[in-house]
């Protein structure tokens, strides 16, 4: 009985509170009841009127509510790419960067959702849009692909808010975020030619992500300021795993062996470590018989033996930085310029590519 009375007591409550707001926002209270319970359908402007009506009269209706009267999920969406037998969360560049962009994302209230996509998936992003999962997005290992290119043109022509992270489309204009790759690659090299290397290998990603190419035109650079001649046969190519630097052992023990390389340079430490690996089971050891370095400067360059001398690439920041725009550009009422970020890299110098032959200019 007593029960019953207060909750009598409550709904009164409740409707005395309702029709305060209807009145203050000139609507019925049947929209009101719409609006805060987020049953139904009403217009942009008149979610917000009774919104702003029920801040201003310090009722604070139900969260999930607010979002589906404004027609925002509160969700801040992260794609990445779906790697089977790969714990992506384990691996150093998705981890630095979902963290910086999961930290951000909180201290600005929002919630993280992940969205994992298959590599032969059809891409279809702006359907996160339509059915209100996501407020805006962060795009992590895009790939230059025909499908690629028409999903991030349908949210561009939408006007959805997103963000593209280590990742550049040439003759489009997105909003990006990465950090120097082209830089990392002029330090490596340049660091090399001041130990006296002069025959340097680059190990590269694929060319279907950006940073591949910016690093390969990095290197190319400065073997050109140096007066170094580039050679084709020299590039090898893998796809940022440690396997697939392990794999390519034999074709650069065979050029260390004949004198045609004295140094390499890997696109990412994974690779890095890989060929390391290979070659020390071939009694070729980094540090000695020839240079390496590596590109990330993850928290097990410097537990190898030797320690790996690599580009420290600031993957945390990245992450807070693509948030942090993102989010901003989320809050403008005026259209804006799309932004492109690059963070500056540092080369961290260890004992792989310091050989007991070489000697410091």
């Amino acid at each position: 009985m007593y029960a019953c009375t207060f909750w009598r007591l409550l709904r009164g409550e409740e409707g005395l509170i309702r029709r305060k707001v209807a009145e203050l926002a000139g609507v019925s209270e049947a929209t009101v009841s719409r609006v805060l319970s987020g049953a139904g359908t009403v217009k942009d402007d008149t979610a917000k009127r009774v919104m702003d009506a029920a801040k201003q009269l310090g009722y604070v209706p139900n969260a999930l509510a607010q979002r589906f009267a404004l027609r925002k999920s509160g969700n801040l969406g992260v794609i990445l790419p779906l790697l089977p037998k790969v714990n992506l969360f384990s691996t150093f560049y998705f981890s630095e960067v979902l963290s910086g962009i999961g930290v951000t994302a909180k201290q600005r209230g929002y919630d993280l959702l992940l969205l994992f996509r298959e590599a032969d998936e059809a891409r279809d992003y702006a359907s996160l849009f339509r059915t209100q999962k996501i407020d805006g997005c962060i795009i992590l290992g895009s790939k230059d692909t025909p499908g690629e290119r028409a999903a991030l043109a349908e949210l561009k022509e939408r006007e959805h808010p997103f963000c593209l992270v280590n990742q550049r489309f040439e003759g489009e204009a997105y909003n990006t975020v990465d950090a120097d790759q082209k830089m990392g690659s002029r330090h490596a090299v340049r660091h090399l030619l001041r130990y006296g290397y002069r025959k340097i290998c680059f190990l590269n990603g694929p060319p279907e992500y950006s940073n591949s190419l910016d690093r390969l035109n990095g290197f190319q650079q400065a073997l050109a300021e140096a007066q170094v001649p580039f050679r084709e046969e020299h590039v090898l190519i893998g796809n940022y795993s440690r396997k697939s630097g392990y794999r390519q052992t034999e074709t650069v023990a065979a050029l260390i062996r004949s004198g045609e390389v004295d140094a390499v340079i890997a696109a990412n430490d994974r690779m890095a470590i890989g060929l390391m690996q290979g070659l020390k089971e071939l009694g070729i050891r980094a540090g000695e018989d020839f240079a390496l370095v590596g590109c990330d400067d993850s928290d097990v360059s410097s537990m190898m033996e030797p320690q790996l001398t690599s580009i420290r690439v600031p993957f945390y920041e990245v992450g807070c930085e693509a948030a942090s725009r993102l989010l901003d550009l989320m809050t403008e009422t005026e259209p804006s310029p799309p932004f492109e970020v690059k963070l500056p890299v540092k080369l961290i110098e260890r004992a792989s590519s310091k050989t007991t032959r070489s000697t410091a200019k």
